[in-house]
C-alpha cells in the first residue's frame, strides 16, 4: 500500500532517488510543451490556414493558457489531493497534444494549444509537493534537483522540436510529447505518494485568500519581484539571441538549436544552488546570481561584437545558471510557509514570474529591433542591476527592523 505524506516514516526517509528523477523529468517535459511550437510557426501556420498576422498567436494562446493555469489550477494544490490533481492535468495535457497533432484548422488547434498551456501547470503542483517530502535543511537541494529538470525542459524544447520536425514533420513533435506524457503519468501513478491537504476552504475562498497571503508575506513579494526581473532577462535573451545568431554569425535553425543545447548547461547550477542555500548562504547566492546575470549580459555585447561564438555560449550558460540559481533559492524561501498554503504561495510566485517572462519576450523583440544586440545586452545588464538594488533595499529594511524591534 503506497505511503502518504502524512506517514512519519515516509517523511523521515524522504523521496526515493527514482521518484525525484521521475518528477524532475515530469516538470521539464510539462513545461517544454509551452515552447515546442515556437520554432515551428513557419511550418504550422500555412498548413492550418493561419495568416502571417496571427502566426505569433500559435505560441501566445499556449502562454495565455499557462498564465491562467498558474493562478487558477496551481492554487488547487491546497484543496485537492495532489497526486490526483497532477494525474488529471497530465491526462488533459495529453488530450491537448493529441488534439494539436490532429488539427487541420485554426480553431481546433487554438483550443488544443490553450488546453496544453492550461494543464501544463501541473509542473508547478509537483514542485511544492516535493517540498512536503523533505525536511527544511534538505529542501533547497531537493528543489534544485527538480528545477534542473524544469530548466532542461525549457532549453531542450526548441532544438528538440526542430530536430523532430525536420525528419518527421511538426505533428510528430506533439505526438511524441503525448506519448511522453502518458509514460510519465504511468510512472507517477505508480510512484507518487498521496497528499490530501487539510484545508476546509472551498475554491472561491482559496482564490480570495491569495490577496491576503500576498499582503502578509513580504518575503513572497520581494522574491516574486526578483524572479520576475530575472526571468524577464532570461526570456529577453532567448528571444533576441536567435535573431543575433542568424544575423551576425549566419547560423541556421540547426546551428541555433545547437547553441540552445549548450545553454541548457545552466541547469547544472540548480542542484549546486540548492546545496548552497541549505548551507545558510541564501543572501550570498541571491546577490551572486544577480551580479552574474548583469555582468553576463553586458559581456555578451562585447562577445557579439567580437564574433566570439564560443564565449557567447559560455555566457549563455552563466546567464541561465544565474536565473536558475535565484529560482531555487527563492523557492526554498517561499516554501518555508506552512504546508497548507504552499500551493497558493507558489501560484502567486509563479504567476509573477510568468508575467515577467512574458514582458521579457516582448522586450527582447523591441530592444533588438530598436538598437541591435547592444541594446538588448545593456537592458539585460540594467535588469540585473535593478534586481541587485532592490535586494539591497530589502536587506537594509530587514537590518533596520532588526535593530529597532518597535518599528
Amino acid at each position: 500500500m503506497p505511503k502518504t505524506l502524512e506517514d512519519p516514516l515516509a517523511i523521515g526517509q524522504g523521496p526515493s532517488p527514482l521518484l525525484v528523477t521521475v518528477i524532475a523529468i515530469a516538470t521539464g517535459a510539462l513545461v517544454a510543451n509551452l515552447y515546442y511550437a515556437q520554432p515551428l510557426i513557419a511550418s504550422i501556420a500555412p498548413e492550418l490556414g493561419i495568416g502571417p498576422d496571427l502566426a505569433g498567436s500559435i505560441v501566445s494562446v499556449t502562454q495565455i493558457g499557462y498564465g491562467l493555469g498558474l493562478f487558477l489550477l496551481v492554487s488547487l494544490a491546497d484543496l485537492i489531493e495532489n497526486k490526483t490533481l497532477v494525474l488529471v492535468t497530465l491526462a488533459c495535457t495529453t488530450l491537448g497534444l493529441i488534439g494539436a497533432a490532429l488539427s487541420t484548422a485554426t480553431v481546433p488547434f487554438f483550443v488544443a494549444a490553450f488546453l496544453i498551456g492550461l494543464c501544463s501547470t501541473g509542473a508547478q503542483v509537483l514542485i511544492p509537493f516535493m517540498a512536503h517530502l523533505v525536511p527544511i535543511e534538505r529542501r533547497g537541494r531537493m528543489v534544485g534537483n527538480v528545477m534542473a529538470g524544469l530548466l532542461t525542459g525549457i532549453m531542450l524544447a526548441r532544438p528538440v522540436a526542430l530536430f523532430i520536425a525536420a525528419s518527421f514533420g511538426w505533428r510528430a513533435v506533439f505526438w511524441s510529447s503525448a506519448v511522453l506524457m502518458m509514460a510519465i503519468g504511468a510512472a507517477l501513478a505508480r510512484l507518487m505518494p498521496t497528499h490530501k491537504p487539510e484545508s476546509r476552504m472551498h475554491y472561491g475562498q482559496i482564490l480570495v485568500s491569495m490577496a491576503g497571503l500576498l499582503r502578509k508575506l513580504p518575503f513572497l513579494r520581494w522574491r516574486a519581484v526578483y524572479q520576475a526581473l530575472m526571468f524577464a532577462a532570461f526570456n529577453m535573451f532567448w528571444t533576441a539571441a536567435p535573431l543575433m545568431l542568424a544575423e551576425r554569425f549566419g547560423l541556421g535553425e540547426y546551428g541555433i538549436g545547437l547553441f540552445a543545447l549548450a545553454g541548457a548547461g545552466g541547469a547544472l547550477a540548480a542542484p549546486l544552488a540548492g546545496r548552497f542555500a541549505d548551507s545558510g548562504h541564501m543572501r550570498a547566492a541571491t546577490a551572486g546570481a544577480m551580479i552574474m546575470l548583469g555582468l553576463g549580459f553586458l559581456a555578451t555585447g562585447w562577445a557579439a561584437a567580437a564574433a566570439a561564438l564560443g564565449t557567447l555560449a559560455v555566457l549563455a550558460i552563466l546567464i541561465d545558471a544565474a536565473v536558475q540559481g535565484n529560482q531555487v533559492v527563492s523557492q526554498r524561501i517561499i516554501f518555508s510557509v506552512p504546508s497548507e498554503v504552499r500551493g497558493r504561495v507558489n501560484a502567486l510566485y509563479m504567476t509573477a514570474t510568468f508575467i515577467g517572462g512574458a514582458l521579457g519576450s516582448l522586450a527582447g523583440s523591441i530592444t533588438y529591433h530598436w538598437g541591435g544586440w547592444m541594446a538588448t545586452a545593456a537592458t539585460g545588464g540594467l535588469m540585473g542591476a535593478l534586481a541587485l538594488l532592490l535586494f539591497g533595499v530589502e536587506q537594509g529594511l530587514a537590518a533596520s527592523k532588526a535593530s529597532d524591534p518597535a518599528r
